[in-house]
């Protein structure tokens, strides 16, 4: 799959994939900033891209920035959307956490979609879970 990226900011690091078969592309922070314990940041990543409809591209959590307590928030981009990527982040830790330029921050997946068509009814048919919310399946 070919996929289109413009740079919006000369400084910017495009994203990419460090392995091969990899599935997150990582981005990166574009300034230095330190991020609070409770505090949301939104880091803009400079570029935008272009990809065929049928896909979208999904912010995900880099595992070494969950350790430190960070989660995102968010983060689904359409493939009509040509805008700036960016991602926030959540610290959800009890730690301020400097990020420097050029740091790893999140990294985006590109999934295949599928756009559904909605028929409203009356009745749906039954299942075997039925209405059961949380706990459903029980404890063990």
């Amino acid at each position: 799959m070919i996929i289109k990226v413009k740079k919006l900011k000369k400084d910017a690091k495009l994203p990419k994939y460090h392995h091969p078969g990899d599935v997150g592309m990582d981005l990166y922070a574009m300034e230095t900033v330190t991020v609070k314990p409770g505090e949301h940041y939104r880091f803009w990543h400079g570029f935008a891209l272009e990809f065929s409809e049928g896909y979208g591209a999904i912010i995900m959590d880099k595992s070494s920035i969950s350790k430190a307590g960070f989660a995102h928030m968010g983060g689904v981009f359409d493939a009509g959307y040509r805008g700036e990527y960016n991602t926030l982040l959540v610290n959800l830790s009890d730690k301020s956490y400097t990020f420097e330029k050029g740091d790893k921050v999140s990294q985006l997946v590109i999934v295949p979609v599928v756009i559904a068509k909605l028929e409203e009814t009356d009745t749906l048919s039954e299942s075997a879970r039925g209405e059961g919310k949380f706990g459903s399946t029980g404890k063990k």
